[in-house]
């Protein structure tokens, strides 16, 4: 069938959207009909040439209407309201410890532009394949994604709200309810006021941690991480970040910290700032980064742990997510600003420069 889909073809060029072919669903596989897509760091990643080859059409955070299921697809109908997140196999040996973020074929399955196991795409453009991207390339009006990837959500929410649990509020709230699962009471630090670190602060909040404390530059950010339930926030650009945290948690460090910037000196404030036995979470995408070993991890018995999409099984999280969104416990819609598919340029454009957190591209309404 004949589809619009924005188009990556060649680094740091923006993308464009053009008429592409969109093959019928195979076996284990879905056809969605497009309502909405976020844009996400990752997304921005490989548009200047670090992720799917090129040319490929991006997005990995859809949410959509299911409009046909293949063969061997039992638990997805035709109607359902659904959101699109992640690949893994579901056979490797992390897979079935139900650790599926730690597939040992992420890379290929979320990376390598093709889709399902037979490794080809179901995009192509005058005969040559468009890649896919995280099995889902949800920036198009119709994708096709294996049934691994599709999670049904309840239709009594707006569902083009729902497409940045699939990856960035998945990863940030994730990092805290699943991977680091901090006592209550317990002191912890976000670096990195965006779309993860703040759903981080609102998880945080959730797990009841009695200082939470979020470091970033933006004063607009810091005063909306305060709204999501920060007890204290830091300025970093301004104040001495480490200073200011040893102050807050009485001269001990915090017991976790979660590090969203990816950027090397800032990863090296997120292990320093904890205290004997604290643990830093890794989820930036960061370069090489210098610690001077014995002080920084081992003579102060510290962990730390890189974190993939917050440790989740998103048949499971996301659905939990909305509850607590209904609740009125996780916000997530005040951080989303809506664009028009005309319009994802800009989109990619403001979340660079930081004019909005979580952009999300309305593909149909």
């Amino acid at each position: 069938m004949k589809i619009q889909a924005a188009v990556s073809r060649e680094p740091g060029r923006p993308l464009s959207i053009e008429e592409v072919d969109l093959a019928e669903p195979q076996r284990d596989e879905v056809l969605i009909r497009l309502v909405a897509s976020g844009v996400c760091h990752t997304d921005a990643e490989s548009i200047n040439g670090r992720g799917a080859p090129f040319p490929a059409v991006l997005g990995h955070e859809g949410s959509g209407i299911v409009e046909k299921v293949g063969e061997g697809v039992t638990n997805i109908q035709a109607g359902d309201h659904v959101v699109l997140s992640f690949s893994y196999c579901g056979t490797c040996d992390h897979c079935l410890e139900g650790q599926q973020n730690a597939c040992e074929h992420t890379v290929e399955l979320n990376f390598g532009g093709g889709l399902g196991e037979d490794g080809l795409s179901r995009l192509s453009q005058n005969g040559e394949q468009l890649a896919h991207f995280f099995g889902q390339s949800s920036f198009a009006t119709y994708t096709v994604a294996n049934r691994k990837n599709v999670v049904v959500v309840d239709k009594d929410v707006d569902l083009a709200l729902l497409g940045p649990l699939g990856c960035g509020f998945q990863t940030g709230s994730g990092t805290v309810l699943n991977a680091l699962k901090p006592k209550i009471g317990s002191s912890i630090v976000i670096f990195g006021a965006g779309a993860v670190g703040l759903s981080a602060v609102m998880a945080a909040k959730i797990a009841n941690c009695g200082q939470i404390i979020a470091v970033d530059i933006h004063d607009s950010r810091l005063e909306t991480a305060k709204e999501f339930g920060a007890t204290h926030v830091i300025n970093g650009k301004n104040t001495d970040a480490l200073a200011e945290i040893m102050r807050i948690t009485g001269g001990k460090g915090a017991h976790y910290a979660i590090e969203t910037t990816g950027v090397s000196s800032v990863v090296q404030q997120s292990v320093r700032c904890l205290r004997v036995l604290g643990t830093c979470a890794v989820v930036g995408i960061a370069g090489d980064v210098t610690l001077n070993f014995f002080p920084d991890v081992l003579g102060t018995c510290r962990t730390i742990v890189g974190v993939v999409e917050g440790h989740a099984l998103p048949q499971q999280f996301i659905p939990q997510l909305i509850r607590f969104y209904k609740e009125g416990r996780f916000p997530f819609d005040k951080l989303v600003k809506f664009y028009d598919f005309a319009d994802i340029n800009q989109a990619f454009e403001d979340s660079k420069n930081g004019t909005t957190i979580k952009p999300v591209v309305r593909i149909a309404v």
